[in-house]
């Protein structure tokens, strides 16, 4: 049994927005089904009569207004300025009960009276539901922007939030009051906080609110702000979010277009480690991600692998351009992103006639590891890696797995495991001067501090023009020993004891780090391809805790073992720092 953290602070909600549902229902949210339209490809939600139909305010008949609202009860059209004047608003005082309103570019609830946006379920649920057909239409059929749907039944599943959501405090029944006295400790309760040790809440656990569609955001700010190396970064003051907006200032004599994501990161955990319980909107932050990556600036779902490589760039990015170092990602000495995260990979490929070997090294941040069971052909990609991940395919045939079962020890043995190329990934050999045929291995030169591996679950085919979720159970285990992958370690088994041919200094490479791993945080996708959800499991103080965005729950062991996952955080057991080279004389 499991107990959620409380003390957050819910919204009031709405009167009028009360008071229309005390009246009317969720009937006309439900019939508004058949007016919401979206742009393609599975862009923003408006509402439109028609596809073709350009809104105009009922009053001035502008259609340039910044915001055009249709009435809920009355279907009529009128502009709002908020600082100028808001014909909606002088609608709702001459008509009382038309208060509510959508905006129709942007398929939003509005209250003219409070001159605020509302939220409810049932709205959102016909938004999604409208938004979850029309994906499933443009696969099969083209061209058709108008939908007709059957809202009677049920809500789709996994209803995701996309807005403004009232957090409301979870009250137990006297069911679960028993339950809970029985079978729970409590976290946290403003009633009886001086009896609570504050030791059984560990420190810096603090939920985070949906801003809509960001529980993929979440999850991986919950991960990274329990990475230890990373914490210890932020929590030591070494990026100081003051002293950088006054030096950006004084370098560019005015404020920078672009927002510094490590200074709002700083912000974070700033405000997690604060102490303070309620959730924390990270809403500043998301404005900066957005400024950093436009092409994913929407409330939509977003990929919670995609954000992170994404979010790893920003910082890399502002760091580079302002300390205009030289070091190359690999390195690990450009920026705390890469001195947590990144690590080397070795590529050996060897000419299978005289068997001249060409050696490279790429960067990389994450491992993908394919579910997919092996069809027949090659086991890796013969495209060039990109220094953000290596593509790893499972083998389910061998003699350790099971077809149903892959584990994450068994993609890293066939990803460390020499394969043939195809005739048509020949490699051009330099001692015969002709493209020969070739052996391929991959291997791990350098270990990051962190290393995180992802799942790929979500396929797309370019052919069959479809894509879907791959639901496959992976074992992954809590301790993750890494020498079998290690370039000395391939090395070895494949030359024996003797003096390694070439990079001799491969042996070495990896001994001012540890190799024993130990898992900390998983990132779960549960739900649809298209409307799924996003949830963190946390191990802190040798207990796990589920992140649910605002929701913080303890959970067994267990659970965690049987989490879908799909991003997985291992940390090195033992973390060798070095001495400074400038330190001052005693």
């Amino acid at each position: 049994m499991s107990s959620k953290i409380s003390g957050h602070v819910s919204p009031q909600p709405c009167p009028h927005l009360l008071d229309f549902r005390s009246r009317n229902g969720s009937k006309p949210f439900r019939a508004l089904q058949d007016c919401i339209r979206l742009k393609p490809p599975g862009g923003r939600a408006s509402i439109r009569r028609e596809p073709s139909e350009l809104p105009r305010c009922g009053t001035c008949e502008e259609p340039s207004r910044p915001r055009l609202y249709a009435c809920i009860s009355c279907a009529a059209v009128f502009c709002h300025a908020p600082l100028i004047h808001s014909h909606a608003s002088d609608h709702a005082l001459s008509f009382p009960g038309h208060e509510i309103a959508v905006d129709v570019d942007r398929a939003e609830l509005f209250c003219c009276a409070c001159r605020d946006q509302v939220y409810d379920r049932d709205f959102d649920a016909a938004v999604v539901l409208a938004q979850t057909i029309n994906a499933t239409a443009t696969s099969t059929t083209s061209g058709s922007t108008a939908m007709q749907c059957n809202v009677a039944g049920s809500q789709p599943e996994n209803l995701r939030k996309r807005h403004r959501v009232d957090y409301r405090p979870w009250e137990p029944d006297s069911g679960e009051h028993i339950s809970i006295g029985n079978q729970s400790i409590p976290l946290h309760d403003s009633t009886n906080a001086p009896l609570v040790s504050s030791t059984l809440v560990p420190w810096g656990l603090r939920g985070l609110n949906n801003l809509g569609n960001t529980c993929f955001m979440n999850s991986i700010l919950q991960a990274l702000l329990h990475t230890p190396p990373f914490r210890n970064y932020f929590l030591s003051d070494r990026h100081n979010r003051y002293y950088c907006q006054q030096k950006n200032s004084t370098i560019n004599g005015a404020k920078s277009s672009r927002l510094c994501l490590a200074c709002d990161i700083d912000a974070i955990f700033s405000a997690v480690f604060s102490g303070d319980r309620t959730p924390y909107s990270p809403a500043k932050f998301l404005y900066s991600w957005w400024q950093h990556a436009a092409n994913l600036a929407s409330y939509e779902q977003q990929d919670a692998h995609e954000f992170f490589i994404s979010m790893l760039d920003g910082i890399h990015e502002k760091v580079e351009k302002d300390k205009r170092k030289s070091q190359s990602p690999g390195s690990g000495d450009c920026c705390i992103a890469h001195r947590v995260f990144s690590g080397i990979l070795r590529s050996d490929v060897m000419c299978m006639v005289c068997g001249f070997t060409s050696t490279t090294y790429d960067p990389c941040v994450d491992i993908s590891l394919d579910l997919e069971p092996n069809q027949g052909g090659s086991g890796k990609s013969s495209s060039a890696k990109s220094h953000n991940s290596c593509n790893v395919e499972v083998d389910c045939k061998g003699p350790n797995q099971n077809c149903g079962i892959s584990s994450l020890k068994g993609c890293l043995e066939r990803f460390t495991r020499a394969e043939k190329l195809g005739p048509d990934q020949k490699f051009f050999c330099q001692k015969c001067q002709v493209r020969q045929e070739s052996l391929k291995q991959m291997s791990i030169r350098k270990l990051p501090l962190v290393s995180c591996f992802h799942v790929k679950r979500f396929e797309h085919s370019s052919i069959r023009k479809m894509s879907r979720k791959v639901d496959r159970y992976l074992q992954f285990p809590f301790s993750l020993d890494m020498t079998p992958y290690l370039s000395s370690s391939i090395l070895r088994s494949r030359f024996g004891n003797r003096i390694f041919p070439f990079d001799g200094d491969e042996q070495d490479a990896s001994n001012d780090l540890s190799t024993e791993f130990e898992l900390f945080a998983v990132v779960t996708h549960s739900g649809r391809l298209d409307a799924g959800h996003y949830v963190t499991y946390l191990r802190l103080s040798n207990q796990w805790f589920k992140c649910d965005d605002a929701w913080i729950t303890q959970v067994n062991e267990s659970i965690v073992r049987a989490a879908q996952g799909y991003m997985m955080f291992y940390v090195q057991k033992v973390l060798y720092y070095k001495e400074s080279e400038n330190q001052a004389a005693p």
